[in-house]
C-alpha cells in the first residue's frame, strides 16, 4: 500500500514540475557576439551572468587537489570568460552605459602584489592565472621576481648629493649648535688659560734655574709635557749663548796691519834667495855684498 502511495506521490511531483516548466519562458541563450545585442539592460544582464560564472569557476580553482590538467582547463575557461566580459563591457559603453573596465580588479601574485601581464595582441588584458594555477610547474617562475642587482655607485653619483651642508657650513644657521657649544667653549677656554698660566710659571722658574745654574726645588711633580717645556727652555738658553759667542768672534778687529798676497810672495822669494846664498856663497862674499849695499844705500 505504501508503495502505491509513493508511486502516486512521485507521479504527482513529476506532473507538477512538468506544468511549471510549461509555464516558464524558453531559456534564452547568451548571444555569441556582443555586437548583436541592441539593448543596454540585456547587455548588462549578460555581463552579470558572465561574472557569476567567473566567480563560480574561480571558487572551484582554489582546490589544489583537482589535478594539473583540470586546473589548467579551469584557468583557460576563466580567461575565456574574462575576454568575453571585456567584449560586453565595451558594448555597454557603446550603448551609453557605464565603463566597468575602468574600475576592474588587478591580478596579484602569491604575495598579493599587482602583476600586469600584457596581451601580445595589444587588445584587452593578457593571460591570467588564478588560485591553485599560480602554483603549477612553470607558472610559479613567472611570479618570482629576479634578484635585484645592486648597482655600484659611480664617483659622480657619490658627489652629486654633496653640498655645503655636508661640510658643515650650515650648522650655525639654526642657532642650536651655538647654544649647545657655548658653555662647553667657555669651560674649555678657561681651562686652556689656567694651563697656559701654569706653564708660564714653570717656564719662568726653568729660565731662572738655567741663568743661575742652580737647581730649583719644585714642589709638584712635573709631567712629561712640563719636562719638555723645561728642556726646551734650556735649549733656547744654550742657543742664545752660542749665538752671542759667535757674534763676539765676528766683531774681533786686528790692530796690526796684515800683509797682502804680493808682500807675502816677495818675502818668500827673499827667503829662498838668502837660503841659496848661504848654501853656495862664502862668508867673505856675503860680507862684501852687505858692505856694498850699505854704501849704495840699498835696503833689500
Amino acid at each position: 500500500m505504501a508503495r502505491n502511495e509513493e508511486k502516486a506521490q512521485s507521479m504527482l511531483n513529476r506532473f507538477i514540475a512538468l506544468k511549471a516548466e510549461e509555464k516558464k519562458k524558453p531559456k534564452e541563450r547568451r548571444p555569441y557576439l556582443a555586437s548583436e545585442c541592441r539593448d543596454l539592460s540585456e547587455a548588462d544582464k549578460w555581463r552579470q551572468q558572465i561574472m557569476r560564472e567567473i566567480g563560480r569557476k574561480v571558487a572551484e580553482i582554489q582546490n589544489e587537489g583537482l589535478g594539473e590538467h583540470r586546473l589548467r582547463d579551469l584557468n583557460d575557461e576563466i580567461n575565456k570568460l574574462i575576454r568575453e566580459k571585456s567584449h560586453w563591457e565595451r558594448r555597454i559603453v557603446e550603448l551609453g552605459g557605464p565603463n566597468y573596465a575602468r574600475h576592474a580588479p588587478k591580478m596579484t601574485d602569491l604575495e598579493g602584489n599587482i602583476v600586469d601581464v600584457p596581451n601580445p595582441s595589444g587588445r584587452g588584458p593578457g593571460y591570467r592565472y588564478f588560485g591553485a594555477a599560480k602554483k603549477l610547474p612553470g607558472v610559479r617562475e613567472l611570479f618570482e621576481k629576479p634578484p635585484e642587482l645592486r648597482k655600484r655607485r659611480t664617483r659622480y653619483d657619490i658627489y652629486k648629493r654633496i653640498d655645503a651642508s655636508y661640510y658643515g657650513y650650515r650648522d650655525d644657521e639654526d642657532g642650536v649648535l651655538e647654544r649647545v657649544e657655548g658653555p662647553a667653549e667657555a669651560k674649555m677656554r678657561a681651562e686652556a688659560v689656567e694651563e697656559w698660566k701654569r706653564m708660564e710659571e714653570i717656564r719662568l722658574e726653568a729660565k731662572k734655574a738655567v741663568k743661575s745654574g742652580e737647581v730649583v726645588n719644585v714642589k709638584e711633580v712635573l709631567f712629561e709635557e712640563e719636562e719638555d717645556v723645561v728642556e726646551e727652555e734650556r735649549m733656547r738658553e744654550r742657543e742664545r749663548e752660542e749665538k752671542e759667542r759667535t757674534e763676539k768672534e765676528r766683531e774681533f778687529v786686528a790692530h796690526v796691519p796684515l800683509p797682502d798676497e804680493k808682500e807675502i810672495e816677495k818675502m818668500i822669494v827673499e827667503k829662498k834667495k838668502m837660503e841659496l846664498l848661504n848654501k853656495y856663497a862664502s862668508e867673505e862674499l856675503l860680507v862684501e855684498q852687505t858692505e856694498a849695499k850699505e854704501m849704495l844705500n840699498i835696503q833689500r
